[in-house]
């Protein structure tokens, strides 16, 4: 599908989590093995209208993430197409067991629907937090990892598994605002990061809510003299390497931006790869080694510099 409906836009409301149960409802209607499992997810990723319209082919888990990854992965050896959505920080850690052994090691067509991502329930505390989910998904082998910026990514993304033959993992956020940053109609590539402002000063890598924040933080930096790419590395495993070496190469520094722990995710894959192919000056813009306050979304996120003035600053640190 080229572009996201606008019946979807209107009802994603600026929500990839929303935009992912769209589009499985979507891919449904078209295709007879397609099937939603939850683990007490339905109105978390917007299933609801596929509920109504084909209860037959959502499975409610209930809060039972373990069970719900282990549902999932039988389906899939019959030959169906489980999407399996979830709470970021259950689906991962509760049932990383299931996931590992039943789904990545058995290379299983599961597509993992994860909400709530980063500190998007800020106020919930630690245990809802997903600060790592990122660096246990790289882990795993024959797993792909994708962070949509925004609605219409998560969108494509959806669609774009059909054609992946493994496990994929779509993170997804909370019920706070993901204002667009890419267009309706954008093409969306697996493993190809999309270079939304050029600029061959400093890069900018980010991915998912940290977009909107590169983005302002370039036009900030473009008001001191400073031209900064901005890359949206929607898909995090496998890396655009291509774009990360280009990056390295035309530009006097990478800047990386994530709402995860500098350990382990976009940061840690983009260092990995500079370290054996161009070492590279290099900053992080992410959450540090620990286990973050409570607080509402906006606020943690503030405290930890998730923002457009700490992008900023580590960019300009970074040219010295």
């Amino acid at each position: 599908m080229s572009a996201m409906p606008e019946s979807a836009v209107s009802q994603a409301a600026d929500q990839t989590r929303l935009a992912f149960g769209l589009a499985v409802g979507e891919l449904a209607e078209r295709d007879d093995s397609v099937v939603a499992i939850s683990a007490d997810s339905v109105d978390l990723i917007g299933l609801r209208g596929l509920v109504e319209k084909h209860p037959e082919r959502v499975v409610e888990a209930g809060i039972a993430e373990q069970n719900a990854m282990g549902i999932a992965s039988g389906l899939a050896t019959t030959g169906m197409r489980p999407y399996l959505c979830g709470y970021a920080p259950f689906i991962t850690a509760r049932s990383m067991e299931q996931l590992r052994n039943d789904v990545a090691y058995a290379n299983q067509r599961v597509v993992i629907g994860a909400a709530a991502s980063g500190v998007s329930l800020g106020v919930s505390g630690g245990t809802h937090h997903a600060l790592e989910d990122l660096a246990l998904m790289r882990a795993l082998p024959n797993m792909t990892a994708i962070v949509p910026a925004d609605a219409y990514q998560a969108w494509h993304a959806v669609w774009a598994t059909r054609e992946i033959d493994g496990p994929v993992y779509i993170r997804l956020g909370g019920r706070v605002a993901e204002p667009p940053v890419t267009a309706r109609d954008a093409a969306f590539r697996v493993g190809r990061a999309d270079c939304l402002k050029d600029g061959d000063d400093v890069a900018i890598i980010a991915c998912g809510c940290m977009v909107v924040e590169a983005l302002a933080a370039a036009e900030a930096l473009a008001g001191q003299g400073v031209a900064a790419r901005v890359l949206n590395m929607h898909t995090i495993k496998p890396l655009d390497g291509d774009a990360v070496l280009a990056a390295a190469a035309e530009t006097r520094g990478i800047v990386s931006a994530e709402e995860h722990r500098v350990t382990g995710g976009l940061g840690g894959a983009v260092a990995e790869l500079l370290a054996r192919e161009n070492p590279t000056r290099m900053r992080m813009v992410g959450m540090p080694d620990e286990f973050a306050i409570v607080g509402p979304t906006d606020k943690v996120r503030e405290g930890y510099g998730l923002s457009k003035a700490n992008i900023v600053k580590n960019c300009l640190e970074l040219l010295g």
